[in-house]
């Protein structure tokens, strides 16, 4: 066959901005092979193009399984240009060289995030040759424009590519297969060894958006999200900050009711709103409306929800939005608003307005959470294959019905405060917070005297075992009335004993929620 001097290879999943791409190509002088649905696309809007199988010589086989695998295509992809003996071993066997590659994956991703798709169908969607053809074609970036997202399109198409945008698409093709590989090793993984993390940990992510700054202005950040995923939508306010990112997942996660270690004798408060400062819960409460559960939480400590971040887990009202009105807040997320509630929040022009979807707090409970540690990577689960924590009862006294109750938040909120922490609820609202202290006596003292006279008949959570009974005895002096921690420490029958002088109900759980 004759080789022409510039030849394009495109095979797409995704179609957006194709046309104009392979408008420009064609301008160009390339002339344009494809595979067989972006091929019959590209025909259908008048392009001149060909059929991959016009240089393999095979039509696509197996269901389309294989189409490009083929010397033909890799030989064009990889041979190098400067090396005379590639020069001369492609010409002798009629093999064209190819320029320009384009190519986005059968969206397996996308796939396996659809509920009900089977294994069988998620295996159907692994991409061979587009993988192949990517790797291939950032190999040999020296002389093959590699194109793997439509967004790349437009800078090609305005610029061209010299070597080093080059080389940077070729880092992108890389990168994408790595994603495409990690997300396939998760899935078939998962759930053939539940008592195992996975073998290997992927964090190829792709780049979600530059942020200005990190945690400080001297710090360069950006932020990553795995594939099909999304940021809450934005509906008003100036851009998030890495630190507004951090203050947000924090806020979110403080919705999720927990599994009970017992089965509570009296219902809880409907609507749940969480506000944090600094990744610190500063009011949490629960209440049958939203309106009251709102005022209820900024009510629990309203010096620190000053330039706070607020969550609520239903839709807000304009009662509602003209309680959080009277603040100053950083963020105001909801899974919907009414229009007028909306409206009148956004006459807040510093405030920004989330509205995200109702299953992601409990989505990002799920999630395997990683940390660095001494240049590695620590990993770890939120104890879903663990057995089921359980409660019990060690004290003479039992708790009261509204003191389960208490006692249930405060246990769904001290998970999610730093070690040594401590909560203090009483009428289902926090009442007194301290997180990071390095004893828990004062830990302890520091949440009891920030909850004032709520501190009488309060419920208090301890996120640890307590190791002396002083911690105890401190909580029951400033008038708190139910007690939970875990048990384990030697001295859990001092405890035990110190409970029942007080008065105390005191209750064990069977888990332990450090958080470092």
């Amino acid at each position: 066959m004759s080789n022409p001097t510039q030849v394009a290879l495109l095979s797409v999943h995704d179609r957006t901005g194709i046309i104009p791409l392979a408008q420009h190509l064609h301008a160009q002088g390339f002339t344009l092979y494809a595979t067989g649905g972006t091929c019959a696309h590209l025909s259908e809007q008048g392009l001149p193009v060909h059929d991959v199988a016009e240089l393999t010589g095979y039509p696509a086989l197996f269901g389309g399984r294989v189409k490009t695998l083929h010397p033909a295509i890799f030989g064009g992809i990889l041979a190098d240009r400067n090396d005379a003996e590639h020069v001369a071993q492609a010409a002798s066997h009629g093999i064209a060289h190819i320029s320009v590659v384009v190519v986005n994956l059968y969206p397996f991703e996308a796939t396996i995030a659809r509920p009900g798709t089977t294994i069988a169908e998620a295996i159907e969607q692994i991409d061979i040759g587009g993988v192949s053809l990517l790797r291939a074609a950032a190999k040999n970036y020296q002389h093959v424009t590699v194109l793997t997202e439509p967004a790349q399109y437009e800078a090609f198409i305005t610029h061209g590519a010299q070597e080093h945008e080059r080389r940077t698409f070729a880092a992108s093709a890389f990168a994408r297969t790595a994603e495409y590989d990690g997300a396939i090793a998760r899935y078939l993984e998962a759930g053939q060894h539940p008592e195992s993390l996975p073998g290997s940990l992927q964090l190829t992510l792709p780049l979600a958006k530059a942020l200005r700054y990190g945690e400080n202005p001297q710090s360069r950040a950006a932020f990553y999200l795995p594939r099909g995923e999304a940021l809450p939508e934005q509906l008003w306010g100036k851009e998030l900050s890495y630190n507004n990112l951090l203050d947000l997942d924090a806020t979110l996660r403080l919705l999720v009711r927990s599994p009970r270690g017992v089965t509570l004798p009296i219902a809880t408060g409907a609507v749940r709103t969480a506000i944090v400062k600094h990744t610190v819960p500063c009011g949490v409460a629960e209440a049958a409306t939203i309106s009251a559960s709102v005022q209820l939480a900024l009510a629990c400590d309203p010096v620190s929800a000053f330039g706070g971040i607020v969550a609520v887990d239903a839709k807000v009202d304009l009662a509602t939005a003209e309680a959080l009105a009277e603040f100053f807040l950083e963020i105001v997320a909801a899974p919907d608003f009414d229009d007028d509630a909306l409206a009148r929040l956004k006459q807040k022009k510093n405030l920004r307005i989330l509205r995200y979807q109702p299953k992601l707090p409990e989505r990002l409970r799920a999630e395997l959470r990683v940390r660095t540690a001494l240049r590695g990577i620590l990993a770890e689960d939120d104890d879903q294959q663990a057995a089921a924590e359980t409660w019990r009862v060690v004290s003479e006294r039992v708790p009261t019905d509204q003191e389960w109750a208490n006692l249930t938040l405060a246990w769904d909120v001290v998970r999610h405060v730093k070690s040594n922490g401590i909560v203090v609820v009483n009428e289902l609202a926090t009442r007194g917070v301290c997180a990071g202290q390095t004893n828990r006596v004062s830990a302890v003292r520091i949440a009891c005297v920030r909850a004032a006279e709520h501190a009488r008949g309060a419920a208090c959570a301890s996120d640890g075992f307590f190791p002396f009974a002083d911690g105890l005895a401190t909580a029951a002096s400033y008038g708190c009335t139910a007690i939970i921690a875990p048990e384990g420490s030697i001295r859990d029958a001092e405890v035990i004993a110190s409970a029942n002088r007080h008065q105390v109900s005191l209750v064990f759980s069977s888990r332990r929620y450090f958080l470092h």
